[in-house]
């Protein structure tokens, strides 16, 4: 365990055998994850004392810029970038080194934000609650107490492993994580799940050349979309090579020396598929376990997720959770809603809450790329709005050039609108750049911006929002 003042460089860790260092600071973060760094720099810069600890140099800046979101979005994108007679094995490697490389300067970037501010202790090694606000901070031979008048658990969440019979990772079989760094690239791939993390899987190693196989226990991929939607996105899966099987319970993992066997059923039949590589991809821990929240009096749910209420108080006096942990939303940009929220709490009028929060969007990163808020068709019409819908495949609509342009045509523009109101209730939009043109539709829900001032908006040309123009001229 180490202890560094920010902007000295000096080591404040203890070295004595005979006591323990300690520290009392204004604000104690546990974990270096997207909401708790952001605080952290906000609290330094209004003169307070803050301690950040984290229990691995790797995850300094959390999991979204090591582990997740974008070296994951590193590596689809050089999958896509590849072409046909690019050799799939070095194209992969160089896609890891570009991916390492990255994800180490963001780290050092993210260290060097907190460090260059005095007011800032960063200490690695792990943390855990001996009493109420204060923690034990070990690693090594070394031991650190830090109280605090306030407490951020910023301690994220890691890829679950099911309880099916032989999952475990290691060897053949992964998770989200260590497959990002399979060498050498996998020939064949089987995902266990057709959730968002598995079909981002999928699309990035069928690009690489990889034979990959899902195995998703709906009875259709992405089941929480409209059914014309999901057959969009599962066409253009399957269209890149993806071979997917619904209706897939996962019964047995096994671990082999040149291939992994995974075991299911498809309607009461049993059956096997072989592959060199086991994705198992069947959603998110909470990294809560060994924190002895319980000696800090912060009550957990029966899933381990922190116990949080809307302003993201946990049961214990000026202990917050923020990010996965807290189980709410598992995106980076609602955890940095949560720092807004607790800055809230601490600097402002404490009026800010989660339900604040309409029309958050999502995307998910095929090829193209998925991304959707608000209400689908069939949400709306079970809440009995009377709805009118605007839908066309992006390869049909004229007024937008610019995914045949970028020689990716496929995709689907959907969007949802209350026939009284004129209301947008919600949009899936499946094309290039979708990713970027939800942030629009969003903000259009969120201020009440109607439909028909969407549809008559002025866009620049070749772009890929001008498709609202024609999808929202055409509502019936």
């Amino acid at each position: 365990m180490t202890g560094t003042a920010a902007g000295t460089g000096k080591d404040h860790t203890d070295h004595s055998d005979s006591t323990d260092h300690s520290e009392h600071v204004d604000i104690l973060v546990i974990g270096w994850g997207k909401g708790g760094k952001t605080l952290a720099g906000t609290a330094a810069k209004r003169g307070l004392r803050v301690a950040m600890i984290e229990q691995s140099r790797d995850m300094i800046g959390g999991t979204c810029i090591n582990v997740a979101c974008v070296p994951t979005k590193i590596l689809l994108h050089d999958a896509e970038a590849r072409r046909t007679d690019d050799d799939p094995d070095g194209s992969f490697a160089a896609a890891v080194e570009r991916r390492d490389s990255l994800t180490a300067a963001m780290r050092e970037k993210n260290h060097s934000m907190l460090a260059d501010l005095d007011s800032v202790l960063l200490v690695t090694g792990h943390a855990e609650f001996t009493g109420e606000r204060e923690v034990r901070v070990t690693g090594g031979d070394e031991t650190l107490r830090v109280s605090a008048d306030t407490v951020l658990i910023n301690t994220g969440s890691y890829p679950a492993v099911p309880p099916i019979d032989g999952a475990r990772v290691g060897g053949r079989i992964h998770d989200s994580e260590t497959l990002q760094h399979v060498s050498p690239r996998s020939r064949s791939l089987v995902i266990v799940g057709g959730g968002y993390v598995g079909l981002e899987f999928a699309s990035m190693f069928a690009h690489f050349g990889t034979d990959v196989t899902v195995l998703d226990r709906g009875e259709r991929p992405l089941r929480h979309e409209d059914a014309d939607v999901a057959d969009t996105a599962a066409d253009a899966l399957r269209a890149d090579g993806v071979r997917i099987t619904p209706g897939a319970s996962v019964t047995a993992v096994q671990d082999g020396p040149d291939l992994a066997r995974v075991t299911y059923d498809v309607d009461g039949e049993s059956r096997t598929i072989d592959a060199e590589a086991v994705l198992l991809a069947l959603g998110r821990t909470p990294a809560s376990a060994g924190l002895g929240l319980g000696r800090a009096g912060v009550a957990t749910d029966d899933d381990g997720y922190v116990v949080v209420d809307d302003r993201l108080r946990t049961s214990a006096e000026g202990v917050y959770a923020l990010g996965d942990v807290n189980g709410g939303p598992q995106f980076t940009y609602v955890s940095l809603d949560d720092n807004r929220i607790v800055a809230d709490q601490l600097f402002g009028a404490g009026d800010r809450s989660t339900a604040d929060r309409t029309a958050v969007p999502y995307a998910m990163f095929l090829s193209p790329p998925l991304a959707r808020v608000g209400l689908t068709e069939a949400e709306a019409r079970e809440q009995g709005r009377e709805v009118l819908v605007g839908s066309k495949q992006m390869a049909d609509i004229g007024a937008a050039p610019r995914a045949k342009i970028e020689g990716e045509p496929r995709g689907i523009v959907k969007c949802v609108v209350d026939a009284g109101t004129d209301e947008v209730l919600g949009a899936a939009l499946m094309h290039v750049h979708s990713q970027e043109v939800i942030n629009l539709v969003a903000l259009a829900i969120r201020h009440g911006i109607t439909a028909t001032q969407l549809r008559d908006s002025i866009y620049t040309h070749p772009s890929a929002t001008e498709a609202l123009n024609e999808v929202l001229g055409g509502l019936r």
